[in-house]
Parts: C-alpha cells; sequence; structure tokens
C-alpha cells in the first residue's frame, strides 16, 4: 500500500520512468500499433504475407517479424519499405 501512496497524483508515464520501464513500454507501444496498422492495410489491400514480401523484395520471415507485435529489433528501412507497398507515408519526429 505504500508503494501505491508514493505514485498518487502522478501520470502513468511518471509512474513508468520512476520504475524504469518508460522507454521499453513505449517501444513496445509503438510496435504493436505499428504492426497492427500494418495488417489491417494489407488486409484492406487483400495483399497476402506471400505477395507482400514479394513486393518489398524482402524474405517472409523478415515480413513476419515486421509484423510480430512482439518484435521491436525492425529496422527504419523495412518499416518504410512496407509502407511505400502499401502506399502509406511514414512520419517521425522527436519530442520534449
Amino acid at each position: 500500500m505504500a508503494n501505491m501512496k508514493r505514485h498518487t497524483g502522478s501520470s502513468f508515464d511518471e509512474f513508468l520512468e520512476g520504475e524504469g520501464l518508460l522507454e521499453e513500454s513505449t517501444v513496445e507501444a509503438v510496435k504493436r500499433v505499428l504492426a497492427w496498422q500494418i495488417a489491417e492495410a494489407m488486409k484492406t489491400g487483400d495483399i497476402s504475407k506471400v505477395e507482400m514480401a514479394r513486393r518489398m523484395k524482402t524474405s517472409r520471415a523478415a515480413l513476419d517479424r515486421l509484423l510480430d507485435p512482439e518484435n521491436s529489433s525492425v529496422t527504419l528501412r523495412t518499416i518504410f519499405k512496407a509502407a511505400g507497398v502499401l502506399g502509406k507515408h511514414v512520419h517521425l519526429k522527436l519530442v520534449e
């Protein structure tokens, strides 16, 4: 109970930062959303995994890593390539 009082009134981000988990949880959340968005765009475009990998000029295994919400070790090049195949754009920015 005393541990909970320590975080009373703080934001969830502040809590995660205090526990040393903010960066890791943010990376995981972004990857989950990105994998979901790519999978949804593939469904909308009726693009199979085999076809998507072919269009990206990559392996099916590389595409599976991109679509795996648990795998955060995907390169920007792969993300941008997938977006281009789907007719999408990626926007990245640093914020304070």
